[in-house]
């Protein structure tokens, strides 16, 4: 049992909102953030920069399923910087359908996640963020393989006058584990997105671009992660740069 602290700090090109892997809270805010302002805006989305708090309690029900859920928390400077308040709220659940041990079919593994934002009124938004990832490891350990793998996002907005279509990133990628429980991980994908409209204008342009995830994370010898830090590059078409700090804050651990 423990809260997954996540602390990220993201860049986002004129035009864009906040998309890529598992981001769902910080598209959630800004999405909202778009419709609510979108009448005053002529030219699209501005450039933007935004500071994002997760606090997700999550509980390892197995070491095959784990429920979370909780609230997160954002400000994002658009020509100055907004008060930090408490954007969206999340639930979900991530479960190892099938596991290799041993054997020569790889582990698949689907996390479905929630995330409603906040306060409950025009613009708000649903967003339902689906992946399914196959890792298939090189030894008995697990301490080296490769991944492969989808993300589907799917968001409503409260507005009969705005739409977000569907995102998806198709992606593949390996790990590796030292002996002293540092694990390095890397997925490179595509991500095509089919844009964003608000009152029949582009709030957001469609794309398909490229997509790079490195991961960094301190383990220990049951493979809880203590420390943990992300660097995002998602091109929409512009680059767009994401650091993500994961501090988990455990009440038991294994």
């Amino acid at each position: 049992i423990y809260l997954d602290l996540r602390t990220t700090y993201a860049t986002i090109p004129a035009g864009a909102l906040g998309l890529g892997f598992g981001n769902t809270s910080l598209s959630a805010a800004l999405e909202a953030l778009a419709v609510r302002r979108g009448a005053a805006l002529s030219n699209g989305l501005p450039a933007a920069k935004s500071i994002a708090v997760d606090l997700p309690l999550t509980v390892d029900v197995s070491d095959r399923v784990s429920l979370y859920g909780g609230v997160s928390g954002s400000t994002t400077d658009i020509g100055g910087w907004s008060t930090f308040d408490v954007t969206s709220w999340n639930i979900g659940v991530q479960a190892d359908i099938y596991r290799q041990n041993g054997g020569s079919i790889p582990t698949i593994t689907l996390q479905s996640t929630l995330t409603q934002s906040v306060p409950n009124d025009q613009g708000m938004t649903n967003s339902f963020n689906n992946i399914l990832e196959f890792d298939y490891a090189l030894d008995e350990d697990e301490t080296r393989g490769w991944l492969a793998g989808v993300q589907y996002t799917t968001t409503t907005i409260a507005s009969p006058f705005a739409s977000i279509r569907p995102n998806t990133i198709l992606y593949a990628g390996g790990y590796y584990q030292w002996p002293s429980n540092w694990k390095f991980t890397g997925r490179l994908g595509l991500q095509s997105f089919g844009g964003a409209q608000l009152a029949g204008r582009t709030l957001a342009e469609s794309f398909t671009q490229p997509i790079l995830r490195l991961d960094l994370d301190r383990m220990d010898d049951n493979d809880n992660r203590l420390f943990g830090i992300t660097a995002q590059i998602a091109w929409m078409p512009k680059p767009s740069y994401q650091v993500t700090l994961r501090t988990p804050l455990y009440a038991v651990r294994n």
